[in-house]
């Protein structure tokens, strides 16, 4: 989108053209689905990946539980750390990265609770998450005070931390989608929202008829749609005593053993940077 009208804009020329059930992705869509769905009462709408700005009987909510992937990523940092010095980048202080950052902050703790955690944001605004050299220029200032494993959740932006990781022949951790294969050997892994399993989920879902729900609802490690990449691109750095780790605290974080705090709980970290 190239502006804020351009989602509602959106929303509506596909539930003009005839479509009955339409999904939106990203928090650019919040701000308005809630509208289009009230204009378009035959059609359901599903948001993934934010909560909507109001509600609607046809109209649901998908957000990520980012905070408990953010927190293997987290331990993953800190068991690779030589410095004791790990990065947080975010594109900018939206919930979602919030909770990106609150939650890789508890899992870094949760391995060494004397780890340094040095964390920026690129912009206040969203062009923080498109921003490649400015993402470059600041994994650059945490590498100079020490930090040897930078998390980036700033999506386009991303590209030029995990680039300037390789220049620096440091490691960084990708988000979203699987990085691995970018800078193969300097990608630790990448913490992925795989959004595509929610969308094919509800697509097929609504295909069999099968119940629909409007609200709010939240998805993680559970639902199999977070989860950490490993693949030949980063085994490497990513050996097998470290993925057992991380497997066990994936376990214990579905089964409640492992707490992971939501930073949107209450807009406070229970853990200090």
């Amino acid at each position: 989108s190239a502006n804020d009208a351009q989602p509602l804009q959106a929303l509506r020329a596909v539930a003009r053209r005839g479509a009955n059930f339409i999904v939106a992705v990203a928090y650019t869509y919040a701000p308005t689905i809630a509208q289009a769905a009230k204009e378009f009462p035959q059609a359901k709408f599903v948001l993934v990946d934010a909560a909507a700005n109001g509600s609607a009987p046809n109209l649901k909510s998908i957000m990520f539980r980012e905070q408990e992937v953010a927190f293997l990523a987290g331990m993953a940092a800190a068991l690779k750390s030589k410095t004791n010095t790990i990065g947080y980048i975010g594109g900018t202080a939206v919930p979602p990265i919030m909770a990106f950052g609150c939650g890789y902050a508890q899992g870094a703790r949760h391995i060494n609770s004397k780890i340094k955690i040095i964390q920026n944001m690129v912009a206040n605004t969203s062009a923080g998450f498109l921003d490649p050299a400015r993402g470059a220029e600041i994994t650059r200032t945490q590498f100079d005070r020490g930090a040897d494993v930078v998390f980036g959740a700033a999506h386009l932006t991303t590209l030029g931390i995990l680039r300037q990781a390789k220049d620096s022949k440091k490691l960084a951790i990708g988000v979203d989608s699987n990085m691995n294969g970018l800078f193969p050997g300097t990608v630790l892994t990448s913490a992925m929202k795989m959004a595509g399993n929610i969308v094919y989920s509800e697509w097929t879902a609504a295909l069999r008829g099968a119940p629909w729900h409007a609200g709010i609802t939240t998805v993680g490690l559970e639902e199999n749609v977070l989860g950490l990449a490993i693949d030949k691109h980063n085994r490497a750095v990513f050996d097998p005593a470290l993925e057992r780790r991380i497997n066990q605290a994936r376990t214990d974080i579905i089964s409640g053993k492992i707490k992971v705090v939501d930073y949107r709980e209450n807009n406070r970290c229970p853990v200090k940077y």
